[in-house]
């Protein structure tokens, strides 16, 4: 079984950033937004956990004409492309950008409709609190929809996937995908943490060939 190895928590070289938000992430992005609007409901004031450069509140703006959308990073230099991207769509009215940590939330109690965060879980060396606070912030009966890599069985696997997915990504951006997945959470380990918050064992599911889900209300 493959140890988890991990990957710094922020991203703060700027060189970086702009590698990132270069690399194609737009049809994963839009499975993303599909994904989360087909899971009902979304309300109005959406928080984006991890947002890196806004990419997702880009396409989820595009696809619902009504939402509002908190996008917070712990990065300042991905949050400095964040502002260009917004910038550029002209989206600086619907989506404001915040400085801080996904692991206490400066919002108060039952503020946001939706809560949702992509490929920020293995970056964070810890999650229990992460996932108490987004039970937190997210009203009765909001959505929490979250999702990210899941670590392979073998580097092998891991290789596998790299070529699959970046096979025509720089060699840098490939290195980035593959530590990664080797700083990604197993299935039953998510599940584990699910559960922990109070939600159910089943909300988290395998969506893809490296990436689980976890999809629920709060009670």
């Amino acid at each position: 079984m493959l140890a988890r190895i991990l990957e710094p928590e922020v991203m703060e070289d700027r060189e970086e950033a702009v590698e990132y938000d270069a690399m194609d992430h737009s049809a994963v992005n839009r499975q993303f937004v599909l994904d989360l609007i087909a899971a009902g409901p979304i309300g109005t004031d959406c928080l984006d956990l991890g947002t890196g450069t806004a990419l997702i509140p880009v396409e989820l703006c595009a696809q619902n004409k009504s939402v509002r959308v908190m996008a917070s990073d712990a990065s300042s230099m991905m949050l400095d492309v964040a502002r260009y991207n917004l910038e550029a769509n002209s989206l600086m009215a619907r989506v404001q950008l915040h400085l801080g940590d996904a692991k206490k939330l400066v919002f108060e109690d039952n503020y946001f409709d939706t809560v949702i965060s992509n490929s920020l879980v293995h970056h964070l060396p810890s999650h229990e609190s992460f996932l108490s606070e987004v039970m937190r912030v997210v009203r009765t009966g909001g959505l929490v929809f979250i999702r990210d890599l899941v670590r392979p069985d073998t580097l092998e696997d891991v290789e596998t996937l790299v070529a699959k997915h970046a096979a025509n990504e720089s060699e840098h951006s490939k290195q980035m995908l593959r530590q990664s997945l080797i700083a990604s959470l197993r299935l039953d380990e998510i599940q584990a943490l699910a559960v922990d918050a109070g939600l159910d064992h089943d909300c988290v599911r395998l969506t893809s060939d490296r990436h689980w889900t976890l999809c629920a209300r709060k009670a």
